[in-house]
């Protein structure tokens, strides 16, 4: 089976200086995302949880920097 490594809004928000709002704004409807769906907290509000694939992520940040 093929390892893939996978990575969190916060840790792609982190490598490209953005919230994590930002980050899921961006990535929930890119192809290949892997949706977790929504958290709760307690007295907080709710959000949604994503899986980023590095191959994912690699096209993305390609497809920025040639527009």
């Amino acid at each position: 089976m093929l390892e893939q490594e996978f990575f969190t809004v916060d840790e792609v928000a982190k490598v490209l200086k953005v919230s994590g709002d930002t980050i899921r704004r961006r990535f929930e409807n890119e192809p290949g995302v892997i949706d977790l769906g929504v958290l709760t907290r307690r007295y907080k509000r709710r959000y949604r949880v994503f899986r980023i694939p590095a191959a994912v992520l690699n096209r993305f940040l390609h497809k920025k920097r040639v527009s």
